[in-house]
């Protein structure tokens, strides 16, 4: 195993990392860091013999964490911030159809399985509504909790 970043890197959390139970002081699911965040490697070590995990300083949010190599991007790598993430609830904004029969109605609940942020026309998820998985846009889904709330999760 070869890390790909190095002691000193730029670094950004490309989704939210959450207390796995190994972060002292917080809860077990607690919000650690949010997608997006920029921090610096200080350490490099591995799990299990065959996973490279990063300690990551995030100097804004006084925070070091432990974060898994595809957990993250160079902080000058091109990001595109997403609204939702793996494992989020969402609502359907309005229909959608397969060969002109309705799959899953306007106001149905989904869970985003896969965030694909290099679709033309913008970020698009992998939602699975039911029994069938959609490739949606952005601006077709909502939050079923109030970003707002989201934000301070």
């Amino acid at each position: 195993m070869i890390p790909r970043f190095d002691y000193g890197d730029a670094v950004r959390v490309i989704r939210n990392v959450r207390n796995d139970g190994t972060y002292p002081g917080l809860d077990m699911g607690e919000l650690l860091m949010r997608r997006g965040s920029v921090g610096t490697v200080i350490e490099i070590g591995t799990f299990l013999q065959d996973q490279i995990i990063y300690t990551v300083h995030f100097l804004d949010a006084g925070r070091i964490v432990g974060c898994r190599e595809e957990e993250l991007i160079g902080a000058d790598e091109e990001w595109t911030p997403s609204r939702f993430e793996s494992r989020e609830k969402v609502r359907a904004e309005r229909d959608f159809a397969l060969l002109g029969q309705i799959v899953a109605g306007r106001g149905s609940i989904g869970e985003v399985l896969k965030v694909i942020r290099e679709q033309p026309g913008g970020v698009h998820y992998h939602v699975i509504f039911g029994d069938r998985v959609l490739c949606v846009p952005e601006a077709s889904l909502s939050a079923l909790v109030p970003e707002t709330q989201e934000a301070g999760a």
